[in-house]
């Protein structure tokens, strides 16, 4: 092939026209993303960008928006036990999962109802 696949720039989930303060609490606060700024061209179109390690999270603005209920981006966490209990001490439901070999994980939704999973490789 004449071409590689180098990596993933971002993951993008949908959210509800609005979203952006419940999406920056969620995102900023609770789960420590630190937020980017979107270019001045995209800004118009609502939503808002968030730092993920070495890749970005971009919510974007849908009509007509359906949550994922099984799609899903996967965010490997370092000390997922403080995560969970971070997200439990605010109210956010999460279910572990013991499914995948070598691996500690749990999933919840984000605000608006999308299908998120935290990981970390086993000890």
């Amino acid at each position: 092939m004449s071409f590689t696949v180098k990596g993933i720039d971002h993951i993008q989930l949908a959210a509800p026209a609005g979203c952006e303060a419940e999406a920056r609490e969620f995102f900023a606060n609770i789960i420590g993303m630190p937020e980017i700024e979107k270019p001045e061209e995209l800004k118009k179109n609502g939503g808002v960008w968030f730092q993920a390690g070495h890749h970005e999270l971009h919510i974007g603005v849908e009509q007509n928006f359906q949550p994922a209920q099984k799609a899903h981006p996967a965010f490997y966490i370092e000390n997922l036990k403080a995560l969970r209990e971070r997200l439990t001490n605010n109210g956010i439901e999460v279910k572990v999962d013991d499914r995948l070999p070598g691996y500690n994980r749990f999933y919840a939704t984000d605000p608006f109802g999308n299908r998120l999973e935290f990981l970390e490789k086993n000890n």
